[in-house]
């Protein structure tokens, strides 16, 4: 069912960001800038970044949880992300703050070897993994938690863009209800996020009208600038 929000009572949900960029530039440990306890769906082991901290819980995917991953995934996804009020209705887990899905390319690939296994029509094996992401996606907007997702870089179509490391329809199906794309990357030693699409990389910011930020500064959204704009 839809929901229906008369004028000046719109909800201000969960804002959703994805960062893709290279090894090193420090995707996973934006993870620490978010609010709360974040829970960390970890799809490639890389949680070296985050060893230092007391506010993340981890739940780890190796190559041993390949061929389940989708079931496995929202098995740990409904377990720790929603839980029983004491009039039995199912709510958010209070306790969470934010969701990181920690590399979303890893996870991609292992959700089209398991349908590419299960289907004979390549078309019809793509069409699974873009939908399965989309309502992954619609999913984690659902929370109305701040989510992060972060992916690997791969070059784009013209020398020195680039784009993010899945298939593009998959991505855009993914991709469509985030409210920033960001391509991360080292600027004379900070990380740098671009977000301007003129750019030539894959970038949006629907939040405010920043392009490029350094990336501890991802959370600082400038809403003075954005009425601005607006007026």
């Amino acid at each position: 069912m839809p929901k229906y929000f008369k004028e000046g009572t719109i909800p201000d949900v969960g804002d959703m960001y994805f960062i893709y960029g290279g090894k090193g530039t420090g995707k996973t440990s934006l993870s620490k800038n978010f609010p709360g306890l974040k829970l960390m769906f970890n799809f490639d082991g890389s949680t070296n970044a985050i060893a230092d901290t007391d506010d993340i819980r981890v739940i780890a995917y190796d190559q041993g949880d390949a061929k389940q991953i989708q079931r496995q995934f929202m098995y740990d996804f409904n377990q720790n992300v929603y839980k029983k009020d004491e009039q039995g209705n199912v709510i958010i887990n209070p306790e969470i703050g934010t969701i990181v899905l920690d590399n979303v390319t890893a996870l991609q690939n292992w959700v089209i070897d398991n349908i590419e296994n299960g289907a004979k029509d390549g078309r019809q094996n793509w069409n699974l993994t873009q939908k399965w992401f989309r309502d992954l996606s619609f999913l984690l907007r659902k929370t109305q938690l701040p989510i992060l997702a972060t992916a690997h870089e791969m070059s784009g179509d013209v020398v020195g863009l680039f784009k993010p490391d899945m298939n593009e329809k998959t991505f855009n199906a993914f991709a469509s209800t985030f409210d920033v794309v960001g391509h991360i990357y080292k600027s004379d030693g900070e990380n740098t996020i671009d977000m301007d699409p003129e750019n030539g990389n894959k970038g949006a910011n629907r939040l405010d009208s920043r392009k490029t930020i350094k990336a501890n500064e991802l959370l600082n959204i400038n809403t003075e600038e954005t009425k601005e704009e607006e007026i």
